[in-house]
């Protein structure tokens, strides 16, 4: 599989909630960054951080990425697309754009770097039910 085709078959294990997929297309040190000041921000080691991301993301929202354009870059996938969801605490909605980089290795995620406009964010995740 192509760089770019790894990165699709995260996306749709993402969609299913297939973890088991996801930790078998990340290297056993995968880095996983976003910006810390968001509930689920952080940076996490291994596939333990993986799976704790995961974790923290989906309990503080539900959202659905849609990927609008990706392109590889020597060992790096960008993807530029909207995430789409709620806020499982107050049900508050979000649409927004984001940018997510992938590097990758011998055909595994070695990291993975989340980027969304954290203020806005923040205020959505702020809104009272």
């Amino acid at each position: 599989m192509s760089n770019i085709e790894i990165i699709r078959e995260l996306y749709r294990a993402f969609e299913a909630e297939g973890l088991d997929r996801i930790l078998e297309l990340c290297d056993p040190n995968c880095v996983v960054t976003q910006d810390q000041a968001l509930p689920w921000g952080g940076r996490y080691e291994g596939l333990d951080g993986v799976a704790t991301f995961g974790l923290a993301l989906g309990g503080t929202i539900d959202s659905v990425v849609s990927a609008d354009a990706m392109f590889e870059a020597g060992d790096r996938v960008i993807q530029r697309g909207q995430s789409r969801g709620t806020v499982l605490a107050t049900g508050a909605e979000f649409d927004m754009p984001e940018v997510h980089v992938w590097t990758l290795c011998d055909g595994r995620v070695t990291a993975a770097e989340f980027y969304i406009d954290t203020h806005a964010m923040l205020d959505v995740l702020s809104q009272a039910s």
